[in-house]
């Protein structure tokens, strides 16, 4: 400042590096907060052969060591989501991220499958803090001209997160037992929520709210009533739901005829997730140049084509599908996320909370009634299936698209009055 109480050039230039540096500790945060949480909820996926064999199980009983995961972790997005609305989102994701590592930790020593599986239920519950505040934690700290690609880095974290949970295991697992190969991403997660908590800078921009069910449900509603936020949360229900359908079902596809590749090979497919880590990123920051709208019709045409790129019974022609469909489900997802932090009307977090419920009751629900289409139709069945969800994604993006100048800003308004 100058005499006069003026800001000068210098004290600009001071306000700007400082906005920049602490914008840039929160992408890197949050970034290790994509890893840890990823990496712990898909950690036991490798594991399910070697839990049937240790246990005595059947595939469908050792399964539930994921679904359970993903399951509570659904259920308890939008409680976390409330308590960071009146508790804070720096302290939820702390938390959250904490307990989630020390239950990771206590896996490894569980002496029955059933205490395994009951230990991945409360892990899920611990991760719901992360992912249902993250969105809105960068929403209300990011500017708007950054913050496509600050979710963009933030999801780009959860793929490179996905990864690690499933390679680490399967790797370990070749020398040793499930108990070392789960504490070995135990371990690996613990780092990353040290690196989190450590590198997290404290909220700017949030603002309490009660937490009562009145005002929950209250938040919830304006969410709701908001036609555009309702085509993002079915936008993520179809392509998280497509997403994960085929993963589900590709390493069945390529062990047998005419493929026949040995498990270790079709292990490796995860690596494909690469494609979405740079994929998010890059839809992110283009985002914020040319239109969220033009970026996300353009990655679920990507995943539509890769869809059809896998159906040959072509090695080459499926890597290259799944790293289409990959890269194109990040970068809609990267989009989307940024958009509902941007969209919403009043609590930011609720409407994070509630395109994170659809987003995993997409895996759920659609992610085992695939598995019909797989049965009955092979794998062209399947990609039937994903195409015609990637289809309803297209009329939705059509809708965001058509509707964002208009009707979209105009319910914004409304929904705004009503919770003034």
């Amino acid at each position: 400042m100058d005499a006069g109480g003026a800001m000068t050039s210098t004290d600009t230039r001071s306000t700007s590096v400082s906005s920049t540096s602490h914008e840039r500790r929160i992408t890197t945060a949050l970034f290790a907060a994509g890893l840890t949480t990823f990496a712990s909820m898909y950690s036991a996926q490798a594991l399910l052969p070697s839990l049937s064999a240790a246990f005595g199980a059947d595939p469908a009983h050792a399964a539930l060591a994921v679904s359970l995961t993903t399951g509570f972790l659904a259920l308890a997005i939008i409680p976390a989501g409330a308590l960071s609305s009146r508790f804070g989102r720096t302290p939820v994701m702390t938390a959250s991220a904490v307990l989630a590592a020390a239950v990771g930790l206590l896996l490894p020593l569980s002496p029955s499958l059933d205490v395994l599986l009951a230990g991945r239920a409360v892990q899920g519950v611990a991760l719901a803090g992360v992912p249902a505040v993250a969105m809105a934690y960068l929403a209300e700290e990011v500017g708007s001209a950054g913050l496509g690609a600050a979710m963009g880095v933030y999801v780009a974290g959860t793929s490179i997160g996905g990864l690690a949970g499933r390679l680490i295991p399967a790797v370990a697992l070749d020398l040793t037992s499930w108990r070392v190969a789960q504490a070995a991403i135990a371990i690996t997660a613990a780092i990353c929520t040290i690196w989190f908590v450590r590198g997290l800078p404290p909220s700017r921009g949030f603002v309490a709210r009660p937490a009562g069910m009145r005002t929950v449900l209250g938040d919830l509603g304006t969410s709701v009533r908001h036609r555009g936020l309702l085509a993002l949360f079915a936008l993520a229900f179809v392509l998280m739901g497509g997403f994960v359908s085929i993963y589900n079902f590709l390493g069945y596809r390529l062990a047998r005829p005419p493929f026949e590749l040995p498990a270790a090979v079709v292990g490796s497919v995860f690596l494909l997730y690469l494609a979405g880590t740079f994929a998010s990123a890059a839809a992110g920051r283009t985002a914020d140049r040319i239109g969220k709208h033009r970026v996300l019709a353009t990655s679920v045409a990507l995943m539509g084509a890769g869809v059809l790129v896998t159906i040959p019974d072509q090695l080459i022609a499926v890597i290259v599908g799944i790293s289409l469909c990959t890269a194109g489900f990040f970068g809609a997802h990267a989009v989307a996320s940024a958009w509902v932090g941007s969209m919403a009307p009043g609590n930011r977090g609720a409407a994070s909370s509630l395109y994170l419920f659809t987003y995993y009751l997409g895996s759920a629900v659609i992610g085992s009634a695939a598995g019909i289409a797989y049965t009955r139709g092979g794998w062209v069945g399947l990609a039937g299936c994903v195409g015609a969800l990637v289809a309803v994604a297209a009329v939705l993006v059509w809708y965001l698209t058509t509707h964002a100048r208009h009707g979209i800003e105009a319910a914004s308004r409304v929904c705004a009055s009503q919770t003034a």
